[in-house]
């Protein structure tokens, strides 16, 4: 069972916990194999009505026909992996009625989309100069504002820190404080970054009791503010939203589908939702070592890979999170095998410490026509704005 990693503060130093605050984390996709025999394997007979259950047999089944009709190295395609299974799985319906060789199809062609979405948007800096950093840190003892203040300064970055500290100011008070600051952000429309450590669920940021819709709201209402853009219009490019806390894949695809739904109710037109980094997948918690120092896996790796390593990157992009972030991220739970000089694979040591960091980013219109031709799906067909590129 995980435990509320803030609430066992006082447990054996460097003891792993789960930011979790009453989610028990029920299931986890396990992997029992190595990588290289595992996509070596003989893929196992697949019908058009008989689509993957589950992302164990998605590797099994579909992801050696997908590697056969497009070459890529083992670790790429670890990486974006999950993303097609997700996609797959949201897309299921549709999917069931081609036949196999078009469902294959299908996948390679997003795997060619995933790959030049990657290669477009590696560029968007997350932390940088000129960048400003807003902070919401759970208001339980072990997180400080340095964790987000020291890796800033060393990029020439401004921060604001929200944090419920026991001197007079309520959680409620906070969260006011922090949404106005979104909501300025977005108005501004300067290159922003905001980072969220602390209990989650699907529907909340939990330290504040923050609904995803509440955080739409505040995101929609700075950009209708904005003399930018044309009137009642909703562009959120300039925003980056980290979420390191639990089950922050699923919180993020909410808020941007209440993103959506919102500016469809008031007539707006949404020209971009924000670029979204969740250091959970879905139906997933986080988790933290406690010891001298505090900090949650995800963060803790962003802070290593760009603030403690020298020399450092003059800047810290999108690539840098789906790449490096999440190879380091990949060895939570999992030892690699090597032979020889090198790694050909990982064997599962505790299922219950996989968080695999999933980066989402905005379509664009053209973006969407490339999916629904993909599909076969017809120009009405509703499809979320937002894209899971691993």
């Amino acid at each position: 069972m995980a435990k509320n990693y803030f609430s066992s503060l006082c447990s054996t130093a460097r003891s792993t916990v789960t930011f979790c605050t009453f989610f028990i984390l029920t299931a986890c996709v396990v992997v029992n194999i190595a990588w290289g025999d595992l996509h070596a394997a003989e893929p196992l007979p697949l019908t058009a009505q008989l689509l993957p259950d589950s992302f164990d047999a998605f590797v099994s089944k579909l992801s050696p026909l997908i590697v056969a009709q497009r070459a890529m190295n083992p670790k790429h395609y670890r990486q974006i992996e999950p993303s097609l299974y997700y996609f797959l799985k949201l897309h299921e319906a549709k999917l069931k009625t081609l036949p196999l060789d078009r469902q294959i199809d299908a996948l390679v062609k997003i795997a060619e989309f995933i790959d030049c979405k990657r290669e477009s948007v590696g560029h968007e800096v997350v932390i940088g100069a000129g960048h400003a950093l807003i902070g919401l840190l759970d208001p339980a003892r072990g997180l400080e504002p340095k964790e987000i203040t020291t890796i800033a300064t060393g990029y020439g970055a401004t921060t604001d820190i929200f944090k419920q500290d026991q001197k007079g100011q309520s959680i409620r008070q906070i969260a006011h404080a922090f949404l106005a600051a979104v909501a300025d952000a977005a108005a501004s429309g300067d290159p922003t970054t905001i980072v969220v450590l602390g209990h989650g669920a699907p529907e909340e940021i939990q330290s504040y009791s923050i609904p995803f819709g509440t955080l739409a709201d505040a995101l929609i209402a700075g950009a209708v503010r904005s003399d930018r853009i044309e009137p009642k219009a909703v562009d959120l490019c300039s925003i980056v939203l980290i979420c390191d806390d639990c089950y922050s894949a699923d919180f993020l695809i909410n808020l941007a589908g209440a993103i959506e739904v919102r500016c469809r109710q008031r007539e707006l037109r949404l020209i971009s939702l924000p670029f979204l980094i969740a250091g959970t997948n879905r139906d997933r918690v986080g988790h933290a070592d406690v010891g001298e120092k505090f900090v949650p896996h995800f963060w803790r790796e962003v802070i290593e890979l760009f603030y403690v390593r020298q020399p450092r990157p003059k800047q810290v992009t999108l690539r840098d999170f789906f790449e490096n972030v999440d190879n380091r991220m990949y060895s939570y739970g999992r030892t690699p095998i090597v032979k020889g000089s090198g790694v050909v694979g990982y064997r599962v040591v505790d299922a219950e410490l996989f968080q695999d960091p999933v980066i989402f980013v905005p379509l664009s219109e053209e973006d969407l026509v490339t999916i629904r031709t993909i599909l076969d799906l017809n120009e009405n067909e509703p499809l979320l704005r937002l894209f899971d590129i691993g």
